[in-house]
């Protein structure tokens, strides 16, 4: 008796048998209504896992352990008479499987299709008890068709603040509704891959490289697909109240939304025709604004900055541009920063004040650019110190301590708008006054930011939108597909690599002002393209349909937000 107590388990006879015997009666198929075996008295339940990526090396331990236990609820549900839907599904676009067929050549929808049998097969010799009728592909054109369709219901809406929720764009009566869409185009920071060739998501940067091949990571402005979640922000925190969540959890959520009620104010800067816009909660403190911080991938650095100091800023641009947001928000670390060489004025007193870049301001938040007021800023003080900048109390704390470093409420003093005022009245004394004189007005802001939405370089659902030049032949314009053209599927492709080095850099200047330059000479019409050196420079204009041919060959990296990537011989649209 105890003998055979301790015989193995034999697995191989009777996991086969029954796992056969449960594919030809289909024993956990969730039957719809209308379809045999449908018991409209029994109650549903969904049992939902994440769906895998199926890469070359198979299951590993993480999967099976999670999926272990939604199987034995799955499970317990049936055996307790409830209609179970348990299904499984691949998440099989990705980068993996693009870098494969880069280096063999294999397109990457037989990539993924080998890698699904191999993880299918895995599943089922653990005995999981999906129903494989309703198996899901994110490749599969008929199941990206509807993550296509929901884009184009995201695009084609607009949140309208009178109703607070979502409407068709047809409703909205301003003269540009791109500029309200829920869906939209913007110039944004993101983690750029060059070998790679696409963009990063946070979590996919190591110690800044990439984590698939460990190629060296980069930020830097481009254009991407956005949702603007941001409008949602008033309604997410108003809704907050009646969700039954430990207090602790909706505090966090407020934090995370991050709302803040300042101004948003203008400096004018010295002999340009441009602004600088800041956001601050402390408009009581504009009298002792000493200097303005850009972010260093702020397009007007590349308006603003002097002769003499644009060597050093393209140096410190590609500096920052190895960091992550995290790294550069430190507030620990030691300020770092270049002067551009240009000056705005400051809307108080008139007074000029210098601009600088520095890696603390990031672009993503607020306007990228911040108002320097030191003596009521810890990091801004330390800023100041290092590169011996003006430091000007204009706020007098009501408690006897040192007015330098004090960043709470008190008296506003030096400031003769608003003297004697307390930090609250000067408040909006101050953002009044500015509103008057067109150079300001009152703001919320939030740290909540507007979702990047992007995709693989080529493995990847398209995007059902469709490019196009308009009349002008110097821009460019979108619009979406009709739901009846889907689903848009990646076109067929002989080579996945990514463009070789070295790449183009020209901006739209050089581009509509120039028609046949060589390099040699530092010539002002071909802009900024020249002051990265490069090597050789050719532009030929096509009038006939306003675009051109560029071939550039560079030494450096990109020195500018306005760029274009080419491999040998392209044509750029402008």
């Amino acid at each position: 008796m105890s003998s055979d107590r301790r015989k193995p388990y034999p697995f191989n006879q009777i996991e086969p048998k029954w796992q056969t015997i449960w594919d030809e009666h289909q024993i956990f198929h969730a039957p719809n209504p209308g379809e045999k075996k449908f018991d409209s008295r029994k109650q549903k339940f969904y049992v939902l896992d994440m769906f895998p990526y199926p890469s070359g090396a198979g299951l590993h331990v993480g999967h099976p352990e999670g999926y272990t236990a939604t199987d034995i609820i799955a499970r317990y549900k049936r055996m307790r008479g409830f209609n179970v839907l348990h299904p499984m599904g691949w998440d099989a676009f990705g980068l993996p499987a693009e870098q494969y067929a880069i280096k063999t050549g294999q397109h990457p929808a037989v990539t993924t299709r080998e890698n699904v049998a191999k993880f299918k097969s895995q599943l089922k010799r653990i005995g999981f008890s999906y129903d494989w009728q309703r198996e899901i592909n994110t490749t599969d054109p008929g199941y990206f068709k509807w993550t296509q369709w929901i884009f184009l219901q995201i695009y084609n809406s607009w949140f309208n603040p009178k109703t607070n929720k979502a409407e068709p764009i047809e409703t909205y009566r301003g003269k540009n509704p791109d500029e309200v869409r829920l869906a939209y185009v913007a110039d944004v920071p993101v983690n750029w891959c060059p070998e790679l060739g696409t963009v990063l998501a946070n979590e996919e940067v190591v110690d800044g490289k990439s984590e698939v091949g460990g190629f060296p990571v980069v930020r830097r402005p481009m254009r991407q697909w956005m949702l603007r979640i941001t409008a949602y922000a008033e309604r997410l925190i108003d809704e907050l109240e009646d969700l039954d969540w430990p207090e602790g959890i909706k505090l966090l959520q407020r934090n995370w939304i991050g709302k803040s009620e300042g101004a948003e104010i203008d400096f004018k800067i010295e002999n340009q025709d441009a602004i600088i816009r800041v956001f601050t909660t402390r408009p009581d403190t504009l009298y002792g604004g000493t200097f303005l911080v850009l972010a260093p991938e702020h397009s007007l650095v590349d308006l603003i900055v002097t002769e003499e100091q644009w060597l050093a800023v393209r140096e410190y641009r590609e500096k920052t541009a190895r960091k992550s947001d995290l790294e550069r928000a430190e507030l620990a670390k030691e300020k770092t920063g270049v002067f551009t060489g240009a000056y705005a004025v400051n809307p108080a007193n008139s007074k000029k004040i210098p601009i600088w870049i520095a890696d603390y301001v990031l672009l993503g938040y607020g306007t990228g650019a911040i108002g320097g007021v030191p003596a009521h800023d810890e990091r801004d003080l330390e800023f100041a110190k290092k590169f011996d900048l003006p430091i000007v109390e204009v706020v007098q704390p009501t408690r006897d301590e040192p007015a330098i470093g004090f960043a709470g409420e008190g008296v506003a003093i030096n400031s003769p708008i608003i003297n004697g005022l307390t930090s609250a009245d000067a408040k909006r004394k101050i953002t009044a006054w500015l509103e008057e004189r067109g150079q300001g007005k009152r703001a919320i802001n939030y740290k909540l930011r507007d979702w990047l939405f992007s995709r693989q370089r080529y493995w990847g659902e398209p995007f059902p939108i469709v490019w196009e030049s308009v009349p002008d032949g110097r821009h460019r314009k979108h619009r979406a597909l009709d739901e009846t053209e889907l689903p848009v599927v990646p076109p067929p492709l002989e080579d996945y690599k990514n463009g070789p080095a070295p790449v183009g850099i020209i901006c739209a200047f050089a581009i509509r002002k120039t028609t046949n330059v060589l390099s040699g000479k530092r010539l002002r019409s071909i802009g900024w393209a020249v002051r990265n050196r490069a090597a050789s420079i050719f532009t030929s204009a096509e009038r006939s349909t306003r675009c051109c041919i560029c071939f550039i060959r560079v030494s450096g990296t990109r020195c500018c937000s306005i760029s274009a990537t080419f491999r040998n011989r392209s044509r750029f649209s402008v």
